[in-house]
C-alpha cells in the first residue's frame, strides 16, 4: 500500500512539473519572440514643419532635438512671438523614411503633440491633443541632420 501511494504521489509532482517546465519554456518562447519598436534618437537634428491644413495652417515650426528633449519655435506664420517649453520626446521608426514621434510635457509625461514624418514624401501629420480640432498636415524639411540617420 505504502508503495502504490509513493508511486502516485512522486508520479503527481513529475505531472506537476513537466506542467510547469511547459508552461515556463511557452513564456520564454513568447517573451522571446514579442514584438518589440526600437526607438530613435534625433539628436542634432533641425527639422522644420510647415502647415497647409488643419489647425497650424499658415505656420512653419522649427523643431531643434537633443538626447532626449526637443524645443519647437515658430518663424513663419500667426504664432511666430509664442513661447513654447521644451518637451520630451521619443522617436520611433515605423517605415521606409517615416518616424512617429511623440513630445511629452516633461513634469506630467502627457502627450502635447504627436507626429508622423515621411521623409520620402516630405508630408507631415500632427495631432495635438486637447484642442477641438488638433489635427494638422504640411510638409517637413530637414534643416540640420543628427548623428544618425533617419530610416
Amino acid at each position: 500500500m505504502r508503495r502504490r501511494t509513493a508511486v502516485a504521489v512522486l508520479l503527481t509532482c513529475m505531472s506537476v512539473a513537466a506542467g510547469a517546465a511547459l508552461v515556463s519554456s511557452a513564456a520564454l518562447a513568447a517573451a522571446r519572440s514579442a514584438p518589440s519598436v526600437k526607438r530613435l534618437s534625433l539628436n542634432g537634428y533641425v527639422i522644420d514643419t510647415s502647415y497647409s491644413l488643419g489647425r497650424n495652417r499658415g505656420n512653419t515650426f522649427r523643431q531643434t532635438y537633443r538626447q532626449s528633449t526637443v524645443h519647437g519655435v515658430p518663424t513663419k506664420g500667426p504664432f511666430v512671438g509664442t513661447k513654447f517649453p521644451a518637451e520630451d520626446y521619443v522617436a520611433m521608426p515605423i517605415g521606409n523614411h517615416e518616424v512617429y514621434v511623440a513630445w511629452l510635457d516633461r513634469k506630467s509625461h502627457a502627450l502635447v503633440d504627436v507626429f508622423v514624418m515621411d521623409f520620402a514624401t516630405h508630408v507631415v501629420y500632427d495631432y495635438a491633443p486637447g484642442s477641438a480640432h488638433p489635427e494638422s498636415s504640411g510638409t517637413v524639411a530637414v534643416i540640420r541632420r543628427g548623428g544618425r540617420p533617419l530610416p
